[in-house]
């Protein structure tokens, strides 16, 4: 199979043949349909997050399965399954406790995606390495999903439409008529967009420097648009909301500036959630009696706080009803050959989600 590999950090994947690995009895392979392209995949590719090379990148995929072990009983060859980058084992604390974003059982991180010509074991991203022609996982890294939706559009539920749907329907639970300012809409932020359109939200309020990004998030139901270069984020989201701040303010951004100023426009008694990822060591201070005396609620936010095995299905099934528009998120599609395009277009903000095909 082909698979689009890093071989050392900071330089371009190379596409090669590598041969699947043994099946064991938890393990799935599963025929990929579709990946999209995350900020993440860049920042492995970049070395900005460390992970032992060789490995196949991507985390957000769709696909089909084609080959189960005999202990498997989540799927059954034929599925049309979804990925998932955090495993939701079924067993430890956390996932007994309903917070399976929070996951503890990573063994399914260490097992091989491939063999390469010379013999050596590659691994594949988060459990996954969806850019590649196949993916052999463990079973707690697939979930299935029962739609007749396109896999470029049912990929996306793997991360960046389950992070940012369920950043605000999930980590802090917009209510109608709420007010919602999302700092920062690439892929993450205008589908925080959409999850406050479906909540209700009266006000929504897109922050980015991006005029296209801007653009789209008001087809998408933003309510207004900031542009930070015209003036300060906390004084503009105060403007809107009266002078108090938002009910709810999505960080989707992750430098401490920004955090700073998402905690700042939130409103007395409001909340804030911190979606962005930081770069390793970064630190933020806030201001105590703000957070005392104003009773704001500061939040962080992996994964959107989803339940795979339920939000998967329930996000599609609301796409498939035309309440959640997959599709206006896809604005490149790139063979797995062009896999360095895809990653460089990323790089310079000129994507709203990008999809490689397998052919």
């Amino acid at each position: 199979m082909r698979a689009a590999v890093l071989v050392e950090p900071n330089a371009p994947l190379v596409v090669e043949e590598l041969t699947d690995p043994p099946l064991g009895p938890t393990h799935v392979r599963v025929h990929v349909e579709a990946s999209g392209v995350c900020h993440t995949d860049l920042s492995v590719q970049r070395g900005h997050i460390p992970y032992p090379p060789p490995v196949v990148l991507g985390h957000e995929a769709a696909g089909t399965v084609i080959e189960i072990g005999t202990a498997v009983r989540s799927v059954h060859v034929g599925d049309r399954v979804v990925g998932s980058f955090t495993p939701t084992c079924q067993r430890c604390w956390y996932c007994r406790r309903g917070e399976t974003h929070l996951c503890s059982d990573l063994r399914g991180m260490g097992l091989s995606h491939g063999l390469r010509e010379d013999g050596t074991s590659v691994l594949g991203m988060a459990g996954l390495g969806s850019f590649a022609e196949r993916i052999t996982t463990s079973e707690d890294f697939l979930v299935p999903v029962c739609s007749d939706l396109p896999s470029e559009q049912l990929a996306l539920l793997g991360c960046g439409a389950s992070t940012g749907l369920g950043a605000v329907l999930r980590t802090t639970q917009v209510q109608p008529g709420d007010s919602v300012a999302v700092i920062g809409c690439g892929g993450v932020g205008l589908f925080s967009v959409m999850g406050a359109v479906l909540a209700g939200a009266a006000r929504v309020i897109a922050v980015d420097l991006d005029a296209g990004k801007l653009r789209t998030a008001l087809g998408l139901g933003a309510t207004e648009a900031i542009d930070p270069a015209e003036g300060g984020i906390v004084e503009q989201i105060k403007v809107l909301t009266g002078g108090r701040g938002a009910d709810h303010v999505i960080d989707v951004v992750g430098s401490p500036a920004v955090m700073t100023d998402a905690f700042n426009a939130t409103r007395r008694g409001g909340t804030t959630v911190l979606v962005g990822a930081p770069a390793g060591g970064a630190s933020v201070t806030f201001d105590a009696t703000a957070l005392q005396h104003g009773a704001k609620h500061l939040v962080g936010c992996t994964y959107g706080s989803v339940r795979v095995r339920s939000d998967f299905q329930r996000w599609a099934d609301l796409a498939a009803a035309g309440r959640l528009d997959l599709g206006a998120m896809i604005s490149h599609r790139f063979p797995l050959e062009r896999i360095n395009d895809a990653l460089d277009h990323l790089a310079r903000g000129e994507v709203l989600r990008s999809i490689v095909t397998m052919t």
